[in-house]
């Protein structure tokens, strides 16, 4: 089977090419992706920890969804698609902003994104895939805040960098 290919950019997110997924990390290049922050009616924030089996980060905390587009996949397409695939439903996505980041884990790999976030409402329960998911909860911004300034080990690196942006 052959590895799924991921969308290389520049600075300014223009497509510059395509890489595989996992050769993209070992090298660090940037490359496209994206991350969804879920919201109910009552202002909680749905977040997940991811599975112990990612290939990195796994077993940490972190937004409601986030991954990468495949090559030749719109952004939107693909945000609703890994909605769907990660936490069982999909909803109406507003994107709100984008940034560049760039993390080397201590697996060696290289999270070096050109992060694009998106904001949605859901007001049930999730079903997620348990190959992506591991757990998850609604939580406020306060209380999650909170628990990243005495637990930021718990918690992906993206997803504080994005908390911190105060957008939410």
């Amino acid at each position: 089977m052959e590895e799924k290919k991921i969308i290389l950019v520049d600075d300014k997110d223009n497509e510059i090419g395509k890489g595989e997924k996992m050769k993209v990390h070992k090298e660090g290049k940037l490359h496209r992706a994206f991350s969804i922050f879920i919201f109910n009616s009552k202002k909680e924030l749905l977040i997940q920890k991811r599975a112990i089996n990612k290939y990195h980060n796994g077993g940490l905390w972190s937004n409601s969804c986030c991954s990468h587009p495949n090559y030749g996949e719109s952004l939107g397409k693909a945000t609703h698609r890994r909605l769907k695939e990660e936490m069982g439903f999909d909803c109406n996505l507003v994107k709100m902003s984008s940034f560049i980041y760039r993390k080397k884990f201590e697996n060696g790999l290289i999270e070096h994104e050109y992060d694009h976030i998106f904001v949605g409402e859901y007001e049930k329960e999730p079903v997620p895939n348990l190959e992506e998911v591991e757990d998850w909860r609604w939580i406020n911004l306060e209380d999650l805040k909170n628990d990243i300034l005495i637990n930021s080990d718990n918690y992906t690196f993206w997803f504080k960098k994005i908390l911190d942006k105060n957008i939410f």
